[in-house]
């Protein structure tokens, strides 16, 4: 589960439970946590209070881009990070909590296909390196939200299976013999290998958001969004081309939010109805 605001309601919820969470810091806290007593009292109020909360990981920003509105957190989010990792460290959960930022597709440059020739976008760059360094240092990985939903929709060219996770014939084939049979696996790798070019070759991906919505635009309904997630829960335990091996991936979202800003679709990614708490699919997550 991911937690993008401390709500200490929820927080009080899944005490006991086994639920593993990722826990945001949201992007318009990061300029206070630049006091290293700031962090420090964020991680009591939200982290230690709560230890009986399974935290696994904490998202110090998301999706921030030195190319749109969110540039304003840009020189925030390492420093951030730093000072939250020391206020996990003094509390003793470096082992079990593990500090990182949440990316996305649009910090990744053009002429990243086939998956191989990935490689972060150059304003991007000065940014992403000395956090996949901290990450390296750490031993902790980078969060990736990836949406071929949103490489569908934006691309009138883009196979409906492919990004479906279907079965589908070889759509891209890469260096080492790797082919790519779905859009989730060359998107995951594209940014493995990107991270990589930045000197983080060791660092493991977590996938922190990944979703279909059920209407809203172009290839969005119910029925292909059921696919997605059936396709993802059983495709996400075989690992990528690049990558073998379990795939750690947080599905998005619990509910639709129907007041969210942005594309209709936005709002609707949720895999249960917020009126009826009711679920809008039959998944199996074991």
């Amino acid at each position: 589960m991911r937690l993008y605001d401390p709500l200490h309601a929820t927080l009080d919820a899944l005490r006991g439970s086994n639920i593993e969470l990722i826990l945001d810091v949201p992007n318009t806290k990061l300029e206070s946590l630049q006091n290293p007593d700031a962090a420090k009292a964020w991680v009591q109020d939200n982290i230690l209070n709560y230890q009986d909360v399974k935290f696994r990981y904490i998202a110090v920003g998301n999706e921030v881009d030195p190319d749109n509105d969110s540039s304003q957190y840009l020189n925030f989010v390492l420093p951030a990070m730093r000072n939250v990792h020391d206020a996990i460290v003094a509390g003793g959960l470096q082992d079990q909590i593990k500090v990182s930022t949440a990316t996305y597709s649009g910090l990744i440059g053009p002429n990243s296909s086939p998956p191989s020739q990935g490689a972060f976008k150059g304003s991007a760059q000065g940014f992403m390196r000395p956090i996949i360094q901290f990450l390296a240092d750490n031993n902790s990985p980078l969060l990736a939200n990836i949406y071929p939903f949103i490489s569908y929709r934006d691309n009138a060219q883009e196979n409906l299976q492919y990004a479906l996770i279907a079965p589908t014939n070889v759509v891209v084939s890469d260096e080492g013999g790797r082919q790519y049979k779905n859009l989730f696996d060359a998107l995951l790798d594209v940014v493995y290998s990107a991270v990589e070019k930045l000197g983080g070759s060791n660092i493991k991906l977590v996938v922190s958001e990944s979703g279909w919505p059920s209407e809203g635009d172009r290839g969005a309904s119910v029925e292909n969004a059921q696919t997605y997630y059936k396709n993802l829960i059983d495709h996400v335990k075989g690992g990528t081309p690049k990558k073998p091996g379990n795939i750690e991936t947080f599905l998005f979202a619990m509910f639709d939010e129907n007041n969210k800003n942005g594309a209709e679709s936005e709002k609707h990614f949720g895999l249960f109805n917020p009126d009826t708490r009711q679920p809008k699919y039959q998944l199996n997550f074991s």
